[in-house]
């Protein structure tokens, strides 16, 4: 485990921190240095994934329901009665659900925008004032290839996720002269639970194979594969260190050139 890097004396708060592609996230900045806060709902998930990380990293977890604005407010004045001082943020936590546009219920609707975007909204305000005192903060909003193309059956998703897209660009020409910049990083299918939620998804509703499942959601990737979380965790790393300062308002995607075109 190295304990010393170029982000050393750096705190990240990650979002969705307990598995996947925010986990990987969390061990890469951890790898380089800075201590970690993740965050997530699911506490036992998130002690479990504390305990995975390798012997060394500074790192602890904080239940909260991002789509909840008191969760949000208490868990980052939690965060900083620890003594860290959050200088990195990466908004990560999300969930996608599928259905045709007359199936969506408001239940459904504004269950995709209020994680996967006014969650994002809850976490950088909360964090916001630890950031701007660190003159020199990171904010990396972890979207999707559905922030930048569209997808059916999937509409509130996709608006989710175009709003977290729009919400990196807009605050990153806020905050320009602060020092604080703002990104995104937008993954293709990538091989987590949520694409494995897709799979079964596919197999419950048209009887293909699993394998068939995958290949179809692979093959949507120029290069026939999934993405792995690690390449997402380091695109994300990339956007933290010292040397990106001038990378600003930024969406780099990550999906071996899906949406090139």
């Amino acid at each position: 485990m190295t304990t010393a890097g170029p982000l050393l004396g750096q705190h990240a708060v990650v979002t969705g921190g307990g598995r996947g592609i925010g986990l990987a996230i969390a061990a890469a900045l951890a790898s380089q240095g800075a201590s970690v806060s993740l965050v997530g709902r699911d506490r036992s998930r998130l002690y479990e994934a504390v305990q995975s990380l390798p012997a060394g990293a500074q790192c602890d977890a904080h239940a909260c329901d991002v789509a909840d604005a008191a969760s949000v407010a208490a868990t980052f004045a939690a965060i900083a009665k620890t003594g860290h001082r959050t200088t990195i943020l990466v908004n990560n936590a999300g969930a996608a659900k599928s259905a045709r546009l007359a199936a969506t219920d408001d239940a459904l609707w504004r269950e995709m925008l209020d994680v996967n975007l006014t969650g994002t909204f809850h976490c950088i305000r909360a964090a916001l004032p630890a950031l701007l005192d660190a003159k020199s903060g990171r904010i990396v909003n972890v979207a999707s290839t559905a922030g930048v193309v569209g997808y059916p059956y999937v509409a509130a998703y996709c608006a989710a996720k175009h709003g977290v897209v729009g919400l990196t660009r807009a605050l990153a020409l806020e905050l320009a002269s602060t020092g604080v910049t703002v990104n995104a990083v937008c993954p293709g299918y990538t091989d987590t639970d949520m694409v494995r939620d897709a799979v079964a998804n596919i197999v419950a509703r048209t009887g293909r194979s699993e394998s068939e499942a995958r290949s179809a959601l692979a093959s949507r990737n120029p290069q026939k594969r999934l993405v792995a979380p690690a390449e997402v965790a380091h695109a994300v790393l990339w956007l933290c260190q010292p040397g990106t300062k001038s990378v600003n308002g930024q969406v780099v995607v990550v999906d071996g050139g899906e949406t090139a075109g």
